[in-house]
Formats: structure tokens, C-alpha cells, sequence
């Protein structure tokens, strides 16, 4: 009686246009896997796998399709046991993958631990401690980003991360003159994501003019595969430079390893559905601590299954830095979860009970 995987959809609705730089989205359609033996039917582990369109490397079309067959491939190897060779020869099948690796792993970790969606054991899973986030303000016109960060103020967030690249440059820098005249540094933190808007013959002007406002960071200037623009900006830059899009498609340790040892960057953002899971992303934080490079994980706009694997993963290390976790309530329709935002802080309550993909 072997182990079987089953995929389910759901689509997302955005409670507002979600702006970046590269458009805006109404809706997100968001993919799972079950996991289960037929001998045990009401044990599941569950995982999810989002592509993002323009940004995840295995977004396509197609998409619902390919994960139909990788299920029917993974069902007709009749796994039996999870210490099967197979299951690993599996896994490395799905590299090309990267949000499937990501949601393969998630629901064999739930299910080995449990089937209860409690993935790791630390005092965030226990409801005993929350989690720091950034308060997220999306782009829009100068007024809706205003009443994010109004909001966001007032429900004492003391890090927000705003992005940029899709106003008038000079209206962004209102914004942030506006948000320093209400908070200054050592009350608010600011990061900034420019998803590749700049440049790179005006990122570095962009970026002396964003310094005045006192920036924690600055993700992605400038559009990844350009390394020694990169290089230069990371090195000239008097705002500490994050990558996020340059790590995506980077798989291997040695590469993973020169591409921070060339640009070295002040900060990684760790997205574990753009970068093929959690193994590979345990792997970006072994080879950043090695070289004292800072990172701070963060949800590629999953829904809850995806945002709680996450945020029980990013307390398995001791990070002090506020994570990028605060993405649960961008749908309405979002499945009801354990997860809460309490002030500035994601909680997991235990006393709630987890909805399941149909």
C-alpha cells in the first residue's frame, strides 16, 4: 500500500490591486500537495507550490498540467516506506521545480512530524512567541501608500518595507520625507524594494537621493543577471544593498557561494518557493553566515500553508531581524489558519483550527 500525492487549487483573490514594478495583480492561483498512505488516509501532510507570474522560474501556463503528471509520476513509483531511495531520487527530479520542491518537502515534513501542520518545534509553533515582521506598503497612488502606512503606524509596526520603482521617482521621495517627518530611525525602520526598477546608469543617483531618509536597505536596484553592475552598486551604494531576485535559479553550493562572494551584498532575502525549498534555502543561510552576510526570509504571497511552513522554518535559527511574514492577510478568501498578525508580530494560536484545500 504505497504513499500518494495529490494536487489541489485554489484561487487567491487580493483584497486591493497588488502592485510592483513589474504590474499589478487581482488574483493569485495557488497549488498544494497532499501527501498520504492509502493505509492511513486521514494523516496529511500538506505543502503548497505558488508560482508567481514574471518572477517564479517554473510559472507557466501550463503549470496545472505539469503538476498533474509530476503526481501521476510520484503515484506510480508505489512508495511504500519514506526511507525509499526512490523518494529522494523524487526529489532531485523536482529541482527544475522550484515551488513543487518547496511544497514536496513541506508536506513530507508535516506528515513525518505529525500531519498537523506543526513542522518544527520551537516556541512560535508552541504559541508561546511571536514572530517580528515588517509591515508591507504596496505601491499605488501617493494616497493609498499614505493610509498603508498610517495603518500600518498605527497597529506599531516599527519596521516597514515599502516598494518603489512604480510612482513618479520625485513623489517616492515625498513619501518618504512624509514618513520621516512622522517617525525618524531610531523609531522606524524603512526598507526598501525596488524589484529591479533602476537602471543601472541612474541607480546609483536614485539611490545617494533615497540616503538622505535614512534607508535600513534597498532589495533588487537593478534587474538580476548584470553582476558587475551589481558589484558596483553593492560596493558604492550608501544604502546597504539586499538581493532577492539575483538568488533565483542559483542551485548549486559552490555558485551559491561565489555569487555573494563576488557581489557581497550587506543582506539576502530568502523566498523558499523561488528558491527550491527548504534544504536549498537552510543551504543560502549556511553559505550568508559563512561570510557574515545578513538575510531575513520572506513569503512569496502564499497563502497560510505556505506562510506557516515558513515562519515555523525562519525560528529554527536565531535571527533578531523583523521577517517578511505579514502576507496572510492580503486575500479575502484566504484559507483560515492558526496564523495572526498581533501588533507587530506573527503568532501561531494553537486554539484555531487549520482550513484545508477541497
Amino acid at each position: 500500500m504505497p504513499f500518494v500525492l495529490t494536487p489541489f487549487s485554489r484561487q487567491l483573490e487580493f483584497t486591493f490591486n497588488a502592485r510592483t514594478s513589474r504590474g499589478a495583480m487581482q488574483t493569485h492561483q495557488a497549488h498544494y500537495l497532499r501527501l498520504h498512505h492509502t493505509k492511513e488516509p486521514q494523516k496529511q501532510g500538506w505543502g503548497e507550490c505558488s508560482p508567481l507570474p514574471g518572477l517564479s522560474p517554473d510559472f507557466s501556463p501550463a503549470f496545472t498540467q505539469k503538476l498533474q503528471q509530476l503526481c501521476g509520476y510520484f503515484n506510480s513509483l508505489q512508495i511504500e516506506e519514506i526511507e525509499d531511495d526512490r523518494k529522494g531520487s523524487y526529489w532531485q527530479y523536482l529541482i527544475e521545480w522550484p515551488s513543487i520542491c518547496f511544497a514536496w518537502e513541506t508536506a513530507w515534513v508535516d506528515y513525518f512530524r505529525g500531519a498537523k501542520r506543526m513542522l518544527y518545534d520551537n516556541p512560535f509553533s508552541r504559541s508561546e512567541q511571536g514572530i517580528k515582521i515588517n509591515g508591507l506598503i504596496w505601491m499605488g497612488d501617493a494616497a493609498f501608500m499614505r493610509e498603508q502606512i498610517e495603518q500600518k503606524l498605527k497597529q506599531g509596526f516599527s519596521c516597514l518595507k515599502l516598494k518603489i520603482g512604480g510612482l513618479n521617482f520625485e513623489q517616492e521621495l515625498n513619501i518618504l520625507e512624509e514618513v520621516r517627518k512622522i517617525a525618524g530611525p531610531e523609531e522606524l525602520e524603512v526598507r526598501l524594494d525596488a524589484n529591479g526598477a533602476f537602471t543601472p546608469e541612474d541607480a546609483l543617483k536614485k539611490l545617494e537621493q533615497l540616503a538622505r531618509f535614512s534607508i535600513h536597505s534597498l532589495e533588487q536596484p537593478v534587474k538580476p543577471g548584470q553582476q558587475d553592475i551589481m558589484q558596483q552598486i553593492c560596493e558604492e551604494s550608501p544604502i546597504p544593498i539586499a538581493l532577492d531576485e539575483e538568488l533565483i535559479g542559483v542551485v548549486n553550493h559552490e555558485d551559491k557561494w561565489k555569487l555573494l562572494r563576488t557581489l557581497q551584498p550587506a543582506y539576502i532575502i530568502l523566498k523558499p518557493t523561488l528558491l527550491g525549498g527548504l534544504i536549498s534555502t537552510r543551504e543560502w543561510i549556511q553559505v550568508a553566515d559563512t561570510l557574515q552576510t545578513k538575510w531575513w526570509l520572506t513569503s512569496a504571497l502564499e497563502s497560510n500553508i505556505g506562510l506557516n511552513a515558513i515562519a515555523q522554518f525562519s525560528q529554527d535559527f536565531d535571527n533578531p531581524l523583523p521577517q517578511g511574514l505579514g502576507t496572510g492577510q492580503l486575500y479575502r478568501n484566504n484559507l483560515k489558519s492558526p496564523l495572526e498578525v498581533r501588533g507587530q508580530e506573527l503568532w501561531y494560536n494553537a486554539d484555531q483550527e487549520w482550513e484545508l484545500p477541497e
